[in-house]
């Protein structure tokens, strides 16, 4: 038997100390499958005194992060400490640069510096895994640089936040408003006392800056993401999309157009039969489509001490076994940084929510906007009740260039008959 990968762990949270009982519970199967055995040899948090349900007595505690990475007892440094700078980053240039390899769940970081981390791995001939950065336990990662990897990837896309997918399926099961099921979902531990990363789609922009830098082979852009969020969604908008017969998700979506990239974080309205419209509660599903392989879909919790803890082991599997690969889809310094595509050039139906003012002619003024933009209606809707004085009314637009959407709106801007900004979004299709 080979000699054991001695790793050191940095971050003691729940999936921290998951990721030791994982290793301690099925310790004699990694073995086996790994071909050595896996042992942790040491630790660093911020406080040595919490009780995490584990025995911590085995392992040398070190004072300063720094001291895993110099520490020659240790071949891999597993960072669980999260942030995209400080502290996380530098362990992981200080671990490639002394020839250890460096395993993490940061998407924040690999989102901003894996172009950089990357180089620095290749170039010290050190593995970066980070399977469990994106959607949790599903080994999204590794099918689409390993399974999918002699396919072109058309698209790549999917629900890649279980907190927003929790809110919008729950709102559309019990009919309530987006504050009422946030403030549920913090006290189920769902959503975070500070929920902006999730609800504003940040969070699902990094991961999907990742899967478009691993989908199409080039530079990862996370700043090239267009993103927002959940928090303007009101019930009636779920409401309005069932009628007819669509489900309210928050997607991320990333394709080649004309050789330029498009990533963008958005609600949109799914049809019912596709497998995204089913996608319930906090679970992640990632599509990825392939032109010989056609559609993948990959499915599963995207949190949680289990699953994130399964997906950090399987690539320390993946380093003890010598399996090193790449960290993208290509060597780092082959991969090129390519324009951003403008969504104002797609093309498709949009769903448009205004909260207006109860008075006449209101409903002629928008439709006024949108005829000068060559923008045609495909079904309006005018809500009858009134919501503190106001009247909701909602649309679905023909086939139609989004910056003439988007020109219509801004023709709308000064108009005094809008009590907020209007709520746009997109209507999922094959050619999207």
């Amino acid at each position: 038997m080979n000699a054991p990968l001695r790793i050191a762990l940095a971050g003691l949270g729940t999936v921290g100390a998951g990721v030791i009982r994982l290793i301690e519970e099925n310790g004699a199967m990694i073995t086996e499958r790994a071909g050595r055995a896996i042992e942790v040899v040491s630790v660093a948090a911020r406080d040595r005194t919490s009780d995490r349900g584990i025995d911590l007595s085995a392992y040398t505690w070190a004072d300063k992060l720094s001291d895993l990475a110099a520490d020659a007892n240790v071949d891999t440094v597993v960072e669980m400490i999260g942030g995209s700078d400080g502290p996380a980053l530098d362990l992981a240039k200080t671990s490639l640069s002394a020839g250890k390899s460096f395993v993490t769940a940061n998407k924040a970081m690999i989102a901003h510096h894996g172009m950089e981390l990357a180089e620095l791995a290749e170039r010290n001939k050190v593995a970066v895994k980070y399977e469990a950065a994106v959607a949790g336990g599903i080994p999204v990662i590794k099918g689409l640089r390993e399974g999918a990897s002699a396919n072109r990837i058309e698209r790549v896309y999917g629900i890649l936040n279980g907190t927003c997918n929790y809110i919008l399926t729950t709102m559309e099961k019990h009919g309530s408003d987006f504050d009422a099921v946030l403030k549920d979902a913090q006290e189920l531990g769902y959503a975070e006392a500070d929920p902006s990363f999730d609800i504003d789609g940040v969070d699902a922009a990094h991961k999907l800056a990742i899967l478009a830098s691993l989908s199409f082979g080039k530079v990862l852009d996370f700043e090239g993401v267009e993103t927002s969020g959940i928090r303007n969604i009101m019930a009636a908008d779920i409401g309005q999309a069932k009628a007819l017969g669509y489900r309210i998700r928050l997607l991320g979506m990333a394709r080649l157009d004309d050789g330029k990239l498009f990533q963008r974080v958005n609600p949109y309205l799914v049809p019912e039969n596709h497998p995204l419209a089913h996608i319930d509660g906090s679970t992640n599903a990632v599509v990825a489509e392939g032109n010989f392989s056609g559609r993948l879909m990959f499915q599963g919790a995207g949190a949680g001490d289990g699953p994130t803890a399964s997906a950090v082991v399987a690539d320390l599997i993946d380093i003890a076994r010598g399996d090193h690969g790449t960290v993208f889809a290509m060597p780092a310094n082959q991969m090129k940084k390519i324009g951003r595509a403008e969504s104002g050039n797609r093309t498709g139906k949009s769903y448009i929510r205004f909260l207006v003012t109860d008075k006449p002619g209101v409903l002629a003024e928008i439709t006024a906007a949108m005829r000068d933009a060559d923008v045609s209606i495909e079904s309006l809707i005018q809500t009858q009740k009134t919501i503190e004085g106001s009247v909701l009314i909602s649309m679905v637009t023909h086939q139609a260039m989004e910056r003439d959407v988007v020109q219509s709106l801004e023709k709308l801007a000064s108009s005094n008959s809008l009590q907020a900004a209007p709520v746009v979004m997109h209507l999922l299709s094959d050619e999207d």
